[in-house]
């Protein structure tokens, strides 16, 4: 399966979609906030990070530009609770490719594949 980052700052949230992606065979790494995300990422790679948008120390929009300025061409989907379509565009305006809405559904995991395979198509 996928080598994944989690960059999440809630860490009740990051435990339980770690648990989760990781039931589906995937391998997760994870990260508490933007700046330790950036790090991981780079060092990583990784098929896929999920960012969360809104976290202290460097949220996520700065972590994706940051790693976007970089030169960091990996899939990066913001993973956030801002379900406005103004904060999906703020996002992918910022270099995320996907987003994907909380409060996390049931579908979250075939979400992660659809995700996967559409950039492995690329």
């Amino acid at each position: 399966m996928a080598k994944l980052l989690l960059v999440e700052d809630d860490s009740m949230i990051r435990k339980m979609l770690a648990l989760r992606l990781r039931i589906k065979g995937h391998d997760v790494d994870e990260a508490e906030n933007g700046k330790l995300g950036m790090e991981a990422a780079l060092k990583g790679g990784y098929d896929l990070v999920l960012m969360d948008m809104h976290m202290p120390v460097m949220d996520g929009h700065e972590a994706t530009r940051e790693l976007r300025k970089m030169g960091y061409t990996g899939v990066i989907t913001a993973v956030t609770a801002s379900a406005m379509s103004e904060d999906a565009h703020t996002a992918i305006e910022a270099g995320c490719n996907y987003f994907i809405p909380k409060p996390i559904g049931e579908d979250f995991e075939d979400q992660i594949q659809s995700i996967i395979d559409a950039s492995e198509k690329e």
